[in-house]
């Protein structure tokens, strides 16, 4: 039994857990995720709040690898909840084996249709957006932005909209145009690394990191923008 979902009420969701519900959540650990998406959209609560936690850092390390200009990380992390409430809304274990690879595919699914409204309606561009971790030419391609900004061999692909010379470009001019903090920041971010753990790393304040992040999402915009001219 299913409600319509607000973030908001995602938040809720999220803050509700007890002690209690903790204990009662405690006997999905020995069952299969497929197994608690099929209870959960049966209206239990518990069944419900434990996969949201469950999949919640999942969804966070899907939304790490998107930069939208103009909106904050949180809210890509919250259209990646959203993308998940629906996996489970819509997972059938008699057609689908892995609720794994269902909830990756909303997850995906949400936070690219959510970025494709969001540059609808500024009348931005697709290409003011990436994903870091898409083959860049086919999927055949083993070779991702991710790997050049970070050096690190991606096997987990997802959605890109950026074409192949602005790949180079950015290749190019990622090393020009941040300064040594950014880089670094950038790095240790697209590491996983939260900002309280990139802070105590560069002894610096988590504003910083922040500040920091956001001015490399600024200059990607200006970038791609004086491309465009």
């Amino acid at each position: 039994m299913f409600v319509g979902l607000t973030a908001q009420g995602l938040r809720e969701e999220e803050n509700v857990c007890t002690e209690l519900d903790f204990l009662r959540a405690e006997e999905y650990e020995e069952r299969t995720d497929e197994e608690v998406a099929e209870e959960a959209k049966d209206g239990n609560d518990i069944a419900l709040e434990y996969l949201i936690n469950k999949y919640k850092n999942f969804v966070k390390a899907k939304a790490r690898s998107y930069f939208l200009i103009g909106a904050d990380r949180e809210d890509i992390i919250q259209e990646g909840m959203i993308g998940l409430y629906k996996a489970i809304r819509d997972f059938r274990g008699d057609k689908l084996s892995s609720f794994r690879a269902f909830a990756e595919l909303c997850i995906t699914r949400q936070i690219i249709t959510a970025i494709k409204t969001a540059t609808r309606q500024k009348h931005i561009p697709l290409n003011s957006y990436v994903s870091l971790n898409k083959p860049i030419y086919d999927e055949d391609s083993d070779r991702t932005l991710l790997d050049i900004l970070s050096g690190t061999k991606v096997t987990d692909p997802e959605e890109l909209m950026i074409n192949r010379e602005e790949y180079f470009d950015i290749e190019f001019k990622m090393g020009e145009i941040l300064s040594d903090l950014e880089w670094r920041v950038l790095m240790l971010y697209l590491e996983g690394k939260s900002y309280q753990e990139i802070s105590i790393e560069l002894r610096r304040h988590v504003k910083s990191i922040d500040n920091a992040l956001q001015r490399v999402k600024r200059k990607l915009e200006r970038y791609l923008e004086i491309r465009r001219v």
